[in-house]
C-alpha cells in the first residue's frame, strides 16, 4: 500500500502521541479534521496502524531487570520449535521475540522484578523447554535508546 505525505505526518503524530484529539491530529498532519479522520481510518482497516498503547516505566513499576536472551535449539524439528514458540508467546516477562540467524536460534527481550526472578524464569521456565541447548544472557546495565517509533521520512530520505 502506498502512503502518501499526509499519511506519514498522521503516522508520526500517532507515533508520538496517540492521544491527540482529531483537531491536534488534523492540524499536525496539515488536513482538515474530516480528511485526517477518514485517512487516519483507512491505515486503521488496512492495518498500517495496528494499535494505540500507553509506554510504561517498566522500573517505577518494580522491573528493574531487562536482559536480551540468545536461545539456541537443539535441532530444527517444526513440533519442537512450534511448542518453543507457543510457550514464549504465554509468558508475560516476554516482550519480544524474534527468530534470529546467526548464532542464535531466537533473541528475546525479557523483564523481571530482579535479578533472582530472572534466575528462576531462566531454571523454571526457559530451561525446562524441550529442544533448548544454550541460553547466552545480556543483561542490560542502561539504556541509550528505547523506541517505538518507526522512522517514517519520505521515500527517498533516510530522515
Amino acid at each position: 500500500m502506498p502512503i502518501s505525505d499526509a499519511d506519514r505526518r498522521i503516522l508520526k503524530a500517532v507515533q508520538k502521541d496517540c492521544r491527540l484529539s482529531s483537531q491536534e491530529l488534523a492540524e499536525a498532519a496539515h488536513l482538515s479534521p474530516a480528511t485526517c479522520w477518514r485517512r487516519q481510518k483507512t491505515l486503521e482497516e488496512d492495518g498500517v496502524i495496528k494499535a494505540y498503547r500507553a509506554v510504561l516505566d517498566r522500573e517505577k513499576l518494580g522491573l528493574a531487570v531487562s536482559a536480551f536472551l540468545h536461545v539456541t535449539v537443539e535441532r530444527q524439528f517444526t513440533k519442537v520449535i512450534a511448542e518453543i514458540e507457543k510457550k514464549i508467546r504465554e509468558r508475560p516477562e516476554v516482550l519480544e521475540c524474534c527468530a534470529t540467524t546467526g548464532d542464535a536460534d531466537f533473541t528475546l527481550r525479557v523483564v523481571a522484578r530482579d535479578i533472582a526472578d530472572y534466575d528462576r524464569f531462566l531454571q523454571q521456565f526457559l530451561e525446562e523447554l524441550p529442544g533448548i541447548g544454550q541460553v547466552r544472557s545480556s543483561i542490560i546495565l542502561r539504556e541509550i535508546k528505547n523506541t517505538t517509533e518507526l522512522p517514517l521520512g519520505s521515500p527517498l530520505s533516510t530522515r
